[in-house]
């Protein structure tokens, strides 16, 4: 209650200081009219905004205005607002494009970010780096790797000179993007006095499987007197976490306090509950909870459901089940299959129900589980049922067992054919000429039978299969994957 009339009188305050400048007569003055509509659009007041943009505010007005307006609609995510001010400025500097294209980045609205910063560059405005690290974080983000040479590319041609912000925003990019080889070619090539540098390395080799060289990382990092900070112990406990590097993980662990002198945070806890929980210590990781001096997250309760799922451990997954506080689609899924290895069917199929599976591939087109919504659904459906057969014809058995459903073999093998990495997978090859690599987003954890099928897959078509999920940027090739299974 008192947090509602707060609320009320910050909005009453507003107003209040609105009138006075009216009445003093600066009520057209660009910078006050500028941070009004800001105020407005911070208090989610838009109506006022909006009616200031259109009666008041003069679209002659100094580009600091101008751009103070942009900033702060984007930080709110009205994107089609900023976008209408946008387009009314009779001129616009770096600043401005900068906003824009930094807020669509921001608000994950990333082929229009793309489609400003190509506007930009045909436009009579430089970009500078600010720029560019906007956009090489939109390229990490949507994992396009066409997109991130070509980027990386107008870099070089307008010789933007690199700070360890814009080499950390490469290598991470390259690492999310599936490229991990040139993401180490680029950290080989930059200066690496910032920790930041090493941190964004040792995170991309940690998505990708790759613990051993993570670890190398940090030796080297130590060699190099650059100390380790928090977020390098995120990056380096991961990396053991995702290839079970248990010893190591409990080293580095202690490291943290004994040797630098770092307070282990939720994060680090987090992971070391995923690292324990992944070998199946679901007692040790239960056991890390209880021992952390803060309240678990919503994150660490999720890695202990997960582990309980995997390990079969229902009393203990509950236990995790009663602390979260809020569910997405994978803990749905989670919670789901806890319930099937229970045999309480009819709470799974409620929760089914509530779904949302979504997939990307490449930048435009989505897929869910069972999607006959594209417009190619036909052909989508007749490569994949072919490609089920081959991949059959070669010993592979579908793993119905993950299909805690109770309903025949038939039906479990149906359920999985139609998981929404496989549309996507039989969509890329529709498309794509022998040869080429084929990149697959996905917003949940791939199932184990996705990757057993598209390791079967990579080597009988002798094609190159890079699948990031949540967790992990997974690469198949010649019927292996770089996460080591």
């Amino acid at each position: 209650m008192n947090m509602f009339f707060r609320k009320i009188n910050k909005k009453k305050r507003i107003e209040l200081g609105h009138a006075r400048i009216i009445k003093f007569g600066y009520g057209a003055y660009p910078s006050l009219v500028a941070i009004l509509i800001s105020t407005y659009a911070h208090c989610h007041r838009l109506n006022l905004a909006r009616r200031l943009i259109h009666q008041v505010f003069s679209w002659d007005s100094d580009l600091v205005s101008v751009n103070i307006v942009i900033e702060s609609l984007m930080r709110i995510g009205e994107c089609n607002f900023a976008k209408k001010v946008f387009d009314k400025m009779p001129t616009r500097d770096t600043v401005t494009w900068n906003s824009v294209i930094g807020g669509y980045v921001k608000n994950a609205r990333f082929e229009e970010a793309f489609t400003f910063f190509r506007e930009m560059l045909s436009s009579d405005v430089e970009s500078d780096a600010f720029t560019f690290a906007s956009i090489l974080t939109g390229c990490a983000r949507l994992g396009a790797l066409n997109h991130a040479h070509w980027v990386h590319d107008q870099m070089i041609q307008k010789k933007i000179e690199l700070n360890f912000i814009l080499s950390s925003a490469l290598v991470d990019m390259y690492s999310k993007c599936g490229a991990i080889q040139t993401a180490k070619q680029v950290f080989e090539s930059v200066r690496r006095d910032d920790v930041s540098v090493w941190n964004v390395m040792i995170y991309g080799l940690a998505i990708h499987g790759l613990g051993l060289d993570a670890i190398a990382i940090f030796s080297k990092m130590e060699d190099e007197h650059v100390l380790p900070d928090s977020i390098t112990f995120i990056g380096i406990l991961m990396a053991c976490s995702h290839c079970g590097l248990v010893e190591q993980g409990c080293k580095y662990f202690d490291l943290m306090t004994s040797c630098y002198s770092i307070q282990p945070q939720l994060q680090h806890y987090g992971a070391m509950v995923d690292l324990l929980g992944r070998v199946g210590l679901l007692e040790e990781a239960h056991a890390i909870i209880d021992s952390m001096p803060m309240e678990p997250d919503i994150v660490i309760w999720r890695a202990l459901l997960s582990a309980c799922r995997t390990y079969g451990k229902p009393e203990l997954g509950e236990v995790a089940i009663a602390n979260i506080s809020r569910l997405s689609s994978g803990d749905y899924v989670l919670l789901s299959n806890i319930y099937c290895s229970v045999k309480r069917w009819d709470s799974a199929e409620r929760l089914r129900e509530m779904m949302n599976w979504v997939e990307f591939k490449g930048v435009i087109h989505r897929f869910k589980a069972g999607d006959r919504s594209h417009p190619e659904t036909e052909a989508i459906y007749k490569v994949l049922e072919g490609l089920i057969q081959q991949i059959k014809l070669e010993g592979f058995t579908p793993v119905t067992g993950l299909v805690l459903m109770d309903v025949s073999e038939e039906e479990k093998e149906e359920n999985l054919n139609c998981h929404s990495e496989k549309l996507a997978l039989a969509y890329g090859l529709l498309k794509t000429s022998p040869g080429t690599d084929i990149r697959v987003s996905k917003n949940l954890r791939i199932c184990h039978d996705c990757h057993c099928w598209i390791k079967r897959v990579s080597r009988v078509l002798g094609r190159v299969i890079i699948v990031r999920d949540r967790i992990c940027c997974h690469r198949f090739e010649d019927g292996l994957c770089s996460c080591g299974d």
